[in-house]
């Protein structure tokens, strides 16, 4: 990939504890993204780049608090959903931008469309890959069974792990595990949690390929992050974008999803799609993840409109 843009990286101190890093690449009078990614906990990658044009697109990346290169690294302090909003905010107002696209992924949806939903005056478009809507059904459907039927295998293992006899939720029991193991627990946990989701996220993937996309970035601030957030409601109240939708109904929004998404299931985008005044929906033949053909090729058309 050329990297022969102009590019702006730095730290910006967001509370007395946090600090995110982010980078700006691409062109400055290009049509202005912020790329919010998925996890939570994955931070951005340079692989996440290749989905823009940079003589056309300006770009803001970031990692989200306690992911990858923000400091410190896997903090739940001081980490909540609203958190992450005020840190958007923060980053808008330290790059003076008034209004921007919102491209996000996953859990990047559910962040991006919390905080359109807070800020609709800020929000130019919105472009929405593998929706996850942050509700309990949701958060239900990855942790409590929901993929037994057709990942049985990845679903046994993941469980398998969380003693029974101690009253403890899959999240709670592994962040604890992560915290405060021994640091081969910590490792072990963190590798495990990131392995159900890697295992689940495309069909057919094998168990080498997981390994490889796992050692690709922070498995362990994502795993960490996940747990933290999902073992929390992710942090807003139950079905809260459904229940505020109506401030979106002035932003045009596009939703990119996989057919066959095991983790999240696509009738949610088709839900979010319905209630959504101004959204095109697009299914592809595809798992969650975007580096399915099908889904990595459509948001790249539509960047590249």
């Amino acid at each position: 990939m050329s990297t022969d843009y102009p590019i702006q990286t730095g730290y910006l101190k967001v509370s007395e504890l946090h600090k995110i890093y982010y980078e700006v690449c691409g062109a400055d009078d290009g049509e202005i993204y912020l790329f919010v990614n998925g996890g939570p906990g994955a931070g951005f990658s340079e692989h996440d780049k290749r989905f823009f044009d940079f003589k056309k697109h300006k770009v803001v990346f970031f990692d989200q608090r306690g992911s990858a290169k923000s400091k410190p690294f896997g903090s739940i302090i001081e980490n909540t959903t609203q958190d992450l909003v005020n840190d958007i905010n923060a980053l808008l107002s330290y790059l003076k931008i008034e209004k921007i696209n919102i491209f996000g992924g996953s859990w990047g949806t559910t962040l991006s469309l919390v905080f359109a939903i807070q800020n609709p005056e800020k929000v130019k478009s919105l472009l929405l890959r593998g929706v996850f809507l942050g509700d309990k059904k949701s958060n239900d459907h990855y942790l409590n069974g929901g993929v037994e039927n057709e990942f049985p295998k990845e679903w046994s293992r993941f469980k398998g792990n969380v003693p029974t006899d101690l009253g403890l939720s899959i999240p709670a029991y592994y962040l604890n595990q992560m915290l405060n193991g021994s640091p081969e627990n910590k490792k072990f946990f963190c590798y495990e949690w990131v392995f159900y989701e890697i295992s689940i996220f495309k069909k057919g993937i094998t168990e080498n390929e997981i390994d490889a996309v796992i050692n690709e970035f922070p498995f362990e601030s994502l795993a960490i992050m996940e747990a933290h957030y999902l073992g929390n409601n992710c942090f807003i109240e139950d079905n809260y974008i459904l229940d505020n939708i109506k401030f979106l109904d002035n932003i045009p929004t596009i939703i990119v999803h996989g057919k066959y998404d095991a983790i999240c299931p696509v009738q949610y985008a088709e839900t979010l799609h319905h209630k959504l005044k101004r959204s095109t929906l697009y299914i592809e033949n595809a798992g969650h993840s975007d580096s399915e053909p099908g889904i990595e090729q459509t948001i790249i058309e539509i960047l590249n409109q």
